[in-house]
Protein backbone atom coordinates (compact mmCIF):
# COMPACT_ATOMS: atom_id res chain seq x y z
CA UNK A 1 0.00 0.00 0.00
CA UNK A 2 1.40 3.43 -0.95
CA UNK A 3 2.06 6.04 1.73
CA UNK A 4 -0.92 8.18 0.69
CA UNK A 5 -3.30 5.21 0.55
CA UNK A 6 -2.03 4.05 3.94
CA UNK A 7 -2.63 7.48 5.45
CA UNK A 8 -6.16 7.61 4.00
CA UNK A 9 -6.98 4.27 5.59
CA UNK A 10 -7.29 6.11 8.92
CA UNK A 11 -10.81 7.62 9.24
CA UNK A 12 -9.77 10.47 11.54
CA UNK A 13 -7.11 11.60 9.08
CA UNK A 14 -9.69 11.49 6.25
CA UNK A 15 -12.12 13.66 8.23
CA UNK A 16 -9.35 16.06 9.20
CA UNK A 17 -8.05 16.65 5.68
CA UNK A 18 -11.57 16.88 4.23
CA UNK A 19 -12.50 19.48 6.85
CA UNK A 20 -9.34 21.42 6.10
CA UNK A 21 -10.17 21.25 2.38
CA UNK A 22 -13.64 22.76 2.86
CA UNK A 23 -12.30 25.38 5.27
CA UNK A 24 -9.63 26.42 2.78
CA UNK A 25 -12.27 26.69 0.05
CA UNK A 26 -14.19 29.08 2.31
CA UNK A 27 -11.07 31.12 3.15
CA UNK A 28 -10.08 31.51 -0.48
CA UNK A 29 -13.56 32.49 -1.63
CA UNK A 30 -13.82 34.95 1.23
CA UNK A 31 -10.43 36.46 0.34
CA UNK A 32 -11.56 37.23 -3.22
CA UNK A 33 -14.84 38.76 -2.08
CA UNK A 34 -13.32 40.88 0.71
CA UNK A 35 -10.52 42.22 -1.49
CA UNK A 36 -12.76 43.16 -4.41
CA UNK A 37 -15.51 44.55 -2.17
CA UNK A 38 -13.16 46.76 -0.13
CA UNK A 39 -11.30 48.09 -3.18
CA UNK A 40 -14.58 48.73 -4.99
CA UNK A 41 -15.80 50.83 -2.05
CA UNK A 42 -12.65 52.83 -1.19
CA UNK A 43 -10.25 52.55 -4.21
CA UNK A 44 -7.44 52.88 -1.65
CA UNK A 45 -4.56 50.32 -1.65
CA UNK A 46 -3.88 51.12 2.00
CA UNK A 47 -7.29 49.66 2.89
CA UNK A 48 -6.22 46.42 1.23
CA UNK A 49 -3.19 46.45 3.52
CA UNK A 50 -5.36 47.17 6.55
CA UNK A 51 -7.35 43.98 5.81
CA UNK A 52 -4.11 42.09 6.42
CA UNK A 53 -3.21 44.14 9.51
CA UNK A 54 -6.66 43.53 11.00
CA UNK A 55 -5.99 39.78 10.78
CA UNK A 56 -2.41 40.02 12.02
CA UNK A 57 -2.90 41.89 15.31
CA UNK A 58 -5.24 39.40 17.06
CA UNK A 59 -3.36 36.52 15.46
CA UNK A 60 -0.03 37.73 16.85
CA UNK A 61 -1.54 38.29 20.31
CA UNK A 62 -3.24 34.90 20.54
CA UNK A 63 -1.07 32.41 18.66
CA UNK A 64 1.37 31.62 21.50
CA UNK A 65 -1.47 31.04 24.00
CA UNK A 66 -3.08 28.97 21.24
CA UNK A 67 0.02 26.80 21.12
CA UNK A 68 -0.12 26.31 24.89
CA UNK A 69 -3.76 25.23 24.55
CA UNK A 70 -2.74 22.75 21.85
CA UNK A 71 -0.36 21.07 24.31
CA UNK A 72 -2.81 21.04 27.23
CA UNK A 73 -6.32 20.28 25.99
CA UNK A 74 -8.01 18.28 23.27
CA UNK A 75 -6.55 19.63 20.02
CA UNK A 76 -9.73 18.70 18.17
CA UNK A 77 -11.79 20.88 20.53
CA UNK A 78 -9.48 23.85 19.94
CA UNK A 79 -9.87 23.42 16.18
CA UNK A 80 -13.67 23.23 16.42
CA UNK A 81 -13.72 26.44 18.49
CA UNK A 82 -11.52 28.16 15.91
CA UNK A 83 -13.86 27.30 13.05
CA UNK A 84 -16.88 28.50 15.02
CA UNK A 85 -15.14 31.88 15.39
CA UNK A 86 -14.46 31.95 11.65
CA UNK A 87 -18.11 31.15 10.96
CA UNK A 88 -19.02 34.22 13.05
CA UNK A 89 -16.63 36.21 10.83
CA UNK A 90 -18.67 35.13 7.80
CA UNK A 91 -21.88 36.17 9.59
CA UNK A 92 -20.48 39.68 10.23
CA UNK A 93 -19.46 40.05 6.58
CA UNK A 94 -22.88 38.86 5.47
CA UNK A 95 -24.61 41.39 7.75
CA UNK A 96 -22.32 44.18 6.49
CA UNK A 97 -23.18 43.38 2.88
CA UNK A 98 -26.92 43.13 3.55
CA UNK A 99 -26.85 46.51 5.32
CA UNK A 100 -25.51 48.26 2.22
CA UNK A 101 -23.02 50.14 4.40
CA UNK A 102 -19.81 51.61 2.97
CA UNK A 103 -18.07 51.73 6.36
CA UNK A 104 -15.31 49.16 5.82
CA UNK A 105 -14.40 49.19 9.52
CA UNK A 106 -16.92 46.35 9.84
CA UNK A 107 -14.86 44.37 7.33
CA UNK A 108 -11.75 45.01 9.42
CA UNK A 109 -13.62 43.80 12.52
CA UNK A 110 -14.70 40.63 10.73
CA UNK A 111 -11.15 39.95 9.57
CA UNK A 112 -9.91 40.46 13.13
CA UNK A 113 -12.24 37.61 14.14
CA UNK A 114 -10.79 35.58 11.30
CA UNK A 115 -7.27 36.24 12.61
CA UNK A 116 -8.29 35.16 16.10
CA UNK A 117 -9.69 31.91 14.70
CA UNK A 118 -6.49 31.23 12.77
CA UNK A 119 -4.44 31.84 15.94
CA UNK A 120 -6.30 28.95 17.58
CA UNK A 121 -6.42 26.72 14.53
CA UNK A 122 -2.85 26.82 13.25
CA UNK A 123 -0.91 25.44 16.28
CA UNK A 124 -3.39 22.63 16.90
CA UNK A 125 -3.87 21.87 13.20
CA UNK A 126 -0.15 21.71 12.49
CA UNK A 127 0.57 19.66 15.61
CA UNK A 128 -2.32 17.25 15.10
CA UNK A 129 -1.48 15.60 11.76
CA UNK A 130 1.38 13.60 13.22
CA UNK A 131 -1.04 12.18 15.84
CA UNK A 132 -3.47 10.84 13.22
CA UNK A 133 -1.14 8.58 11.20
CA UNK A 134 1.86 6.33 11.97
CA UNK A 135 5.33 7.88 11.67
CA UNK A 136 6.23 5.79 8.62
CA UNK A 137 3.51 7.37 6.47
CA UNK A 138 3.73 10.88 7.96
CA UNK A 139 5.74 12.44 5.08
CA UNK A 140 3.22 11.12 2.55
CA UNK A 141 0.35 12.34 4.76
CA UNK A 142 1.90 15.84 4.90
CA UNK A 143 2.33 15.91 1.13
CA UNK A 144 -1.25 14.71 0.53
CA UNK A 145 -2.62 17.21 3.06
CA UNK A 146 -0.68 19.93 1.24
CA UNK A 147 -1.99 18.67 -2.12
CA UNK A 148 -5.59 18.84 -0.95
CA UNK A 149 -4.97 22.25 0.59
CA UNK A 150 -3.56 23.54 -2.68
CA UNK A 151 -6.47 22.03 -4.61
CA UNK A 152 -8.75 24.18 -2.49
CA UNK A 153 -6.47 27.17 -3.07
CA UNK A 154 -6.89 26.55 -6.82
CA UNK A 155 -10.64 26.01 -6.82
CA UNK A 156 -11.67 28.46 -4.09
CA UNK A 157 -10.64 31.79 -5.65
CA UNK A 158 -11.98 30.81 -9.07
CA UNK A 159 -15.33 29.82 -7.57
CA UNK A 160 -15.38 32.96 -5.42
CA UNK A 161 -14.74 35.20 -8.42
CA UNK A 162 -17.38 33.47 -10.52
CA UNK A 163 -19.97 33.60 -7.73
CA UNK A 164 -19.21 37.29 -7.21
CA UNK A 165 -19.69 38.07 -10.92
CA UNK A 166 -22.81 35.85 -11.17
CA UNK A 167 -24.41 37.49 -8.14
CA UNK A 168 -23.95 40.97 -9.61
CA UNK A 169 -24.93 40.10 -13.20
CA UNK A 170 -27.77 37.63 -12.68
CA UNK A 171 -29.11 38.23 -9.17
CA UNK A 172 -28.76 42.03 -9.36
CA UNK A 173 -27.33 42.17 -5.83
CA UNK A 174 -23.96 42.69 -4.20
CA UNK A 175 -21.46 40.22 -5.59
CA UNK A 176 -20.13 39.48 -2.12
CA UNK A 177 -23.51 38.36 -0.76
CA UNK A 178 -23.65 34.92 -2.39
CA UNK A 179 -19.97 34.29 -1.64
CA UNK A 180 -20.43 34.91 2.08
CA UNK A 181 -23.51 32.66 2.25
CA UNK A 182 -21.57 29.78 0.67
CA UNK A 183 -18.58 30.42 2.96
CA UNK A 184 -20.78 30.27 6.05
CA UNK A 185 -22.31 26.96 4.94
CA UNK A 186 -18.87 25.46 4.30
CA UNK A 187 -17.52 26.53 7.69
CA UNK A 188 -20.50 25.00 9.49
CA UNK A 189 -19.82 21.74 7.62
CA UNK A 190 -16.19 21.91 8.75
CA UNK A 191 -17.27 22.22 12.38
CA UNK A 192 -19.26 19.00 12.03
CA UNK A 193 -16.38 17.11 10.37
CA UNK A 194 -13.78 18.20 12.93
CA UNK A 195 -16.09 17.30 15.79
CA UNK A 196 -16.13 13.71 14.49
CA UNK A 197 -12.33 13.40 14.71
CA UNK A 198 -11.26 11.50 17.82
CA UNK A 199 -9.94 13.56 20.76
CA UNK A 200 -6.18 14.17 20.55
CA UNK A 201 -4.03 15.29 23.46
CA UNK A 202 -0.29 15.88 23.55
CA UNK A 203 1.80 13.06 24.98
CA UNK A 204 3.92 13.63 28.08
CA UNK A 205 3.18 15.16 31.45
CA UNK A 206 1.86 18.65 31.98
CA UNK A 207 3.43 21.25 34.22
CA UNK A 208 1.58 24.12 35.95
CA UNK A 209 0.55 26.96 33.65
CA UNK A 210 3.23 29.66 33.47
CA UNK A 211 4.61 32.32 31.16
CA UNK A 212 7.82 30.30 30.97
CA UNK A 213 5.90 27.30 29.63
CA UNK A 214 4.14 29.44 27.01
CA UNK A 215 7.49 30.67 25.67
CA UNK A 216 9.06 27.22 25.67
CA UNK A 217 8.34 26.87 21.97
CA UNK A 218 10.34 30.02 21.26
CA UNK A 219 13.28 28.74 23.30
CA UNK A 220 13.20 25.43 21.43
CA UNK A 221 13.15 27.13 18.01
CA UNK A 222 16.07 29.42 18.90
CA UNK A 223 18.06 26.42 20.13
CA UNK A 224 17.69 24.63 16.75
CA UNK A 225 19.37 26.76 14.10
CA UNK A 226 18.08 24.80 11.07
CA UNK A 227 14.50 25.26 12.33
CA UNK A 228 15.11 28.94 13.16
CA UNK A 229 16.62 29.49 9.71
CA UNK A 230 13.77 27.73 7.89
CA UNK A 231 11.04 29.63 9.75
CA UNK A 232 12.65 33.07 9.58
CA UNK A 233 13.68 32.67 5.92
CA UNK A 234 10.04 32.17 5.01
CA UNK A 235 9.07 35.12 7.23
CA UNK A 236 11.28 37.67 5.52
CA UNK A 237 10.86 36.30 1.99
CA UNK A 238 7.06 36.49 2.07
CA UNK A 239 7.01 39.68 4.16
CA UNK A 240 8.90 41.52 1.42
CA UNK A 241 7.92 39.49 -1.64
CA UNK A 242 4.22 38.83 -1.13
CA UNK A 243 1.83 40.42 -3.62
CA UNK A 244 -1.49 38.82 -2.63
CA UNK A 245 -2.99 41.91 -0.99
CA UNK A 246 -2.51 43.96 -4.17
CA UNK A 247 -4.14 41.49 -6.56
CA UNK A 248 -7.48 43.41 -6.58
CA UNK A 249 -5.56 46.54 -7.59
CA UNK A 250 -3.59 44.75 -10.33
CA UNK A 251 -6.78 43.07 -11.60
CA UNK A 252 -8.78 46.31 -11.74
CA UNK A 253 -6.23 48.95 -12.74
CA UNK A 254 -3.31 47.24 -14.52
CA UNK A 255 -4.59 44.02 -16.11
CA UNK A 256 -8.18 45.34 -16.51
CA UNK A 257 -10.00 42.13 -15.59
CA UNK A 258 -13.06 41.83 -13.37
CA UNK A 259 -13.71 39.73 -10.26
CA UNK A 260 -13.43 36.59 -12.42
CA UNK A 261 -9.91 37.68 -13.38
CA UNK A 262 -9.08 38.37 -9.74
CA UNK A 263 -10.26 34.88 -8.86
CA UNK A 264 -8.03 33.43 -11.58
CA UNK A 265 -5.01 35.40 -10.34
CA UNK A 266 -5.58 34.18 -6.78
CA UNK A 267 -5.92 30.65 -8.16
CA UNK A 268 -2.56 30.74 -9.97
CA UNK A 269 -0.26 30.29 -6.93
CA UNK A 270 -2.43 27.37 -5.87
CA UNK A 271 -1.97 25.69 -9.24
CA UNK A 272 1.81 25.90 -8.94
CA UNK A 273 1.77 24.80 -5.32
CA UNK A 274 -0.75 22.02 -5.99
CA UNK A 275 1.22 20.48 -8.85
CA UNK A 276 4.39 20.69 -6.76
CA UNK A 277 2.66 19.10 -3.78
CA UNK A 278 1.46 16.20 -5.94
CA UNK A 279 5.01 15.65 -7.16
CA UNK A 280 6.27 15.74 -3.58
CA UNK A 281 3.57 13.27 -2.52
CA UNK A 282 4.85 10.80 -5.12
CA UNK A 283 8.54 11.54 -4.59
CA UNK A 284 9.16 13.40 -1.30
CA UNK A 285 12.42 15.29 -0.94
CA UNK A 286 14.90 12.81 0.51
CA UNK A 287 18.25 14.56 -0.01
CA UNK A 288 19.64 18.11 -0.15
CA UNK A 289 16.61 19.45 1.72
CA UNK A 290 18.30 22.75 2.55
CA UNK A 291 19.27 23.44 -1.06
CA UNK A 292 15.72 22.68 -2.19
CA UNK A 293 14.36 25.18 0.32
CA UNK A 294 16.70 27.99 -0.78
CA UNK A 295 15.95 27.23 -4.42
CA UNK A 296 12.22 27.41 -3.79
CA UNK A 297 12.46 30.79 -2.07
CA UNK A 298 14.70 32.17 -4.85
CA UNK A 299 12.17 31.06 -7.49
CA UNK A 300 9.47 32.80 -5.43
CA UNK A 301 11.42 36.07 -5.53
CA UNK A 302 12.21 35.99 -9.27
CA UNK A 303 8.60 35.18 -10.17
CA UNK A 304 7.37 38.04 -7.96
CA UNK A 305 9.52 40.49 -9.91
CA UNK A 306 8.11 39.17 -13.22
CA UNK A 307 4.56 39.56 -11.91
CA UNK A 308 5.20 43.12 -10.78
CA UNK A 309 6.54 44.16 -14.20
CA UNK A 310 3.95 42.35 -16.33
CA UNK A 311 1.04 44.12 -18.04
CA UNK A 312 -0.26 40.94 -19.74
CA UNK A 313 -2.72 38.77 -17.87
CA UNK A 314 -1.29 35.40 -18.91
CA UNK A 315 2.30 36.40 -18.11
CA UNK A 316 1.10 37.55 -14.69
CA UNK A 317 -0.83 34.32 -14.26
CA UNK A 318 2.23 32.19 -15.16
CA UNK A 319 4.46 34.18 -12.80
CA UNK A 320 2.03 33.55 -9.93
CA UNK A 321 2.06 29.81 -10.76
CA UNK A 322 5.84 29.82 -10.24
CA UNK A 323 5.38 31.82 -7.02
CA UNK A 324 3.16 29.04 -5.68
CA UNK A 325 5.52 26.26 -6.76
CA UNK A 326 8.51 27.87 -5.06
CA UNK A 327 6.53 28.52 -1.90
CA UNK A 328 5.34 24.90 -1.72
CA UNK A 329 8.91 23.55 -1.76
CA UNK A 330 9.78 25.86 1.13
CA UNK A 331 6.61 24.93 3.06
CA UNK A 332 7.24 21.18 2.62
CA UNK A 333 10.81 21.35 3.93
CA UNK A 334 9.91 23.63 6.83
CA UNK A 335 6.89 21.61 7.93
CA UNK A 336 8.69 18.26 7.95
CA UNK A 337 11.71 19.71 9.71
CA UNK A 338 9.60 21.20 12.50
CA UNK A 339 7.28 18.24 13.02
CA UNK A 340 9.96 15.53 12.92
CA UNK A 341 12.48 17.27 15.19
CA UNK A 342 10.03 18.48 17.84
CA UNK A 343 8.93 16.30 20.81
CA UNK A 344 5.16 15.80 20.88
CA UNK A 345 4.85 17.30 24.36
CA UNK A 346 5.80 20.75 23.01
CA UNK A 347 4.78 20.34 19.36
CA UNK A 348 1.78 22.65 19.79
CA UNK A 349 3.91 25.47 21.20
CA UNK A 350 6.58 25.05 18.53
CA UNK A 351 3.86 24.97 15.86
CA UNK A 352 2.51 28.18 17.39
CA UNK A 353 5.90 29.83 16.92
CA UNK A 354 5.94 28.65 13.31
CA UNK A 355 2.39 29.94 12.85
CA UNK A 356 3.38 33.28 14.39
CA UNK A 357 6.18 33.67 11.86
CA UNK A 358 3.91 32.57 8.99
CA UNK A 359 1.19 34.97 10.11
CA UNK A 360 3.69 37.80 10.33
CA UNK A 361 4.89 37.08 6.80
CA UNK A 362 1.40 36.75 5.30
CA UNK A 363 -0.86 39.26 7.05
CA UNK A 364 1.84 41.76 8.03
CA UNK A 365 3.23 41.34 4.52
CA UNK A 366 -0.19 42.32 3.15
CA UNK A 367 -0.09 45.49 5.24
CA UNK A 368 3.45 46.22 4.01
CA UNK A 369 2.28 45.74 0.42
CA UNK A 370 -0.68 48.08 0.86
CA UNK A 371 1.48 50.71 2.56
CA UNK A 372 4.26 50.66 -0.05
CA UNK A 373 1.68 50.64 -2.88
CA UNK A 374 0.13 53.77 -1.38
CA UNK A 375 3.61 55.38 -1.36
CA UNK A 376 5.14 54.14 -4.61
CA UNK A 377 2.34 52.56 -6.62
CA UNK A 378 1.67 48.82 -7.01
CA UNK A 379 4.27 48.01 -9.68
CA UNK A 380 7.23 49.42 -7.80
CA UNK A 381 5.99 48.01 -4.50
CA UNK A 382 5.87 44.44 -5.87
CA UNK A 383 9.12 44.54 -7.87
CA UNK A 384 11.12 46.05 -5.01
CA UNK A 385 9.64 43.37 -2.75
CA UNK A 386 10.79 40.62 -5.11
CA UNK A 387 14.32 42.02 -5.17
CA UNK A 388 14.31 42.21 -1.36
CA UNK A 389 13.28 38.53 -1.27
CA UNK A 390 16.37 37.59 -3.32
CA UNK A 391 18.57 39.68 -1.02
CA UNK A 392 17.17 37.73 1.95
CA UNK A 393 18.10 34.44 0.25
CA UNK A 394 21.67 35.66 -0.26
CA UNK A 395 22.00 36.77 3.37
CA UNK A 396 20.59 33.49 4.73
CA UNK A 397 22.88 31.34 2.60
CA UNK A 398 25.76 32.82 4.59
CA UNK A 399 24.02 33.30 7.95
CA UNK A 400 22.61 29.75 8.23
CA UNK A 401 25.12 27.27 6.79
CA UNK A 402 23.42 24.52 8.87
CA UNK A 403 20.25 24.98 6.82
CA UNK A 404 22.13 25.26 3.52
CA UNK A 405 23.97 22.00 4.24
CA UNK A 406 20.89 20.13 5.55
CA UNK A 407 20.68 16.88 3.61
CA UNK A 408 18.19 14.38 5.08
CA UNK A 409 15.34 15.04 7.48
CA UNK A 410 15.75 13.87 11.11
CA UNK A 411 14.01 10.79 12.44
CA UNK A 412 10.79 11.50 14.44
CA UNK A 413 11.47 12.47 18.07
Amino acid sequence: MSGVRAALSFPDFRRFVLGRFFATLAWQMLGVAVGWQVYSITRDPLDLGLVGLAQFLPFFALVLPGGQLADRVDRRLVIVTAYIIEAICAVVLLAFTLSGSSDVKWVFFAMALFGAGRALWMPSGQAMTVNLVPAEVFPAAVAFNSSLFEAAVIVGPAVGGLLYAFSEAQLQTSGALLVYVVCLALLLLVVVLMWRVRPVRASGGQRPVSMSEMFEGLRFVFSRRPILGAISLDLFAVLFGGATALLPMFAADILHVGPEGLGALRTAPGIGAGVTALLLARRPIAQHAGRWMFGGVAAFGVATIVFGLSTWFWVSFAALVVVGAGDMVSVFVRHLLIQLETPDAIRGRVSAVSAMFIGASNELGEFESGLTAAWWGPVRAVTVGGVACLVVVGVYLRAFPELRKLDRFPQPV
